[in-house]
């Protein structure tokens, strides 16, 4: 049986070496899952395994049981036996968590041990300031590198607008273009992908993000579906899964996200929202609320025209929804707060 080399699979000396502390247990990555149904890659090939009894026992919410790109601990290296048991999840170096769809108060975990997150956006129809700040939020929180990457540019007829636009929130991000009707867009995108490194593609369904994988990988291993004349393709993936490139990193596609829930967190919005907090300084208060308070920094610079009115109010709505993840009816009372307060940022704006 020929040996997979798993440092193309982004095995290196930190899981090695915490893995070495489970004798008789062998180390695997999670590359797919399907209800319950996981299938790892270990020294010997692929394999599906289950998770022990112990394992979800232990359990205490969804993020303590295994995702895509986990590196596991596997009682067999080989399915001669049957179907492996996972008995371990090393711990994780980068995890890309948001807010579990619907009225849920769960985290859902997108994938692990991931070292960029390439967030696709397409500059036609689903190009949306607004759900990109969720995004990089979400990215910069995930301690992995975010990377925008603009789909369909051929479809679009502002472009240089719309980068405009792009550039003024993805503070920190390099921001990428590519199109379904030339290769060098996607030459550069693949420069962003290094050996043993992994890196997950997220966005909304139907942006190209089946499009752009098939062609870092080099063959048609993902669907899409004609769907209209302004929209080349749909993203037709229903799990999450796990490729090896030939480069010898490997590339983590997600299924389309129709909702980007926020989940608890501090770094992700120190990042994202770097040039919002700046104003935090200039306020005169120390304990300003940034709400009545005269001598506020954040309304001082919506008048004087360094701050979007928008961009403000995108930041408290994301800020209040991360705040109250677990708690809906704590959220909907502050986010009544939150309105109250933007008829004075209207009536600053009047003024000036």
């Amino acid at each position: 049986m020929k040996q997979i080399d798993m440092s193309q699979y982004g095995l290196n000396d930190r899981f090695m070496s915490e893995a070495a502390a489970f004798k008789n247990l062998f180390i695997g990555r999670i590359v797919s899952q399907e209800k319950g149904v996981y299938h790892v890659v270990c020294d010997n090939g692929k394999m599906i395994a289950e998770i022990s009894g112990k394992l979800r026992y232990e359990a205490k919410s969804p993020s303590d049981f295994p995702a895509v790109g986990d590196f596991v601990m596997l009682d067999r290296d080989n399915s001669t036996w049957g179907n492996a048991i996972i008995q371990n999840i090393l711990h994780r170096k980068s995890v890309f968590v948001r807010k579990a769809v619907g009225n849920s108060k769960e985290e859902q975990v997108v994938a692990t041990n991931i070292d960029k997150v390439f967030i696709c956006m397409s500059l036609n129809n689903d190009f949306n300031l607004r759900r990109l700040e969720r995004y990089l939020s979400l990215a910069w929180d995930s301690n992995a590198l975010p990377v925008v990457v603009l789909t369909k540019a051929d479809l679009c007829d502002n472009l240089q607008r719309r980068l405009f636009a792009v550039d003024s929130v993805a503070l920190g991000a390099d921001v990428l273009v590519t199109t379904s009707m030339e290769e060098d867009g996607y030459k550069e995108v693949s420069q962003y992908i290094q050996p043993g490194h992994t890196v997950a593609v997220i966005g909304s369904s139907g942006v190209g993000k089946s499009t752009l994988i098939n062609h870092l990988i080099g063959e048609e291993k993902l669907a899409t579906k004609e769907i209209c004349k302004d929209d080349r393709g749909r993203h037709m993936t229903t799990r999450r899964e796990l490729f090896l490139l030939s480069g010898g990193g490997v590339i983590i596609d997600t299924p389309g996200m129709r909702e980007v829930g926020m989940w608890d967190m501090s770094e992700g919005f120190e990042n994202s929202f770097s040039d919002v907090e700046s104003f935090f300084g200039n306020c005169k208060f120390h304990n300003c609320t940034h709400t009545s308070e005269p001598g506020c920094g954040i309304y001082e610079a919506i008048a004087q025209g360094q701050l979007s009115p928008k961009r403000w109010r995108s930041y408290q709505k994301l800020k209040t929804e991360a705040a109250f993840a677990d708690n809906k009816d704590d959220y909907l009372s502050e986010k009544k707060k939150r309105f109250k307060n933007i008829a004075k940022i209207n009536k600053v704006n009047r003024k000036h």
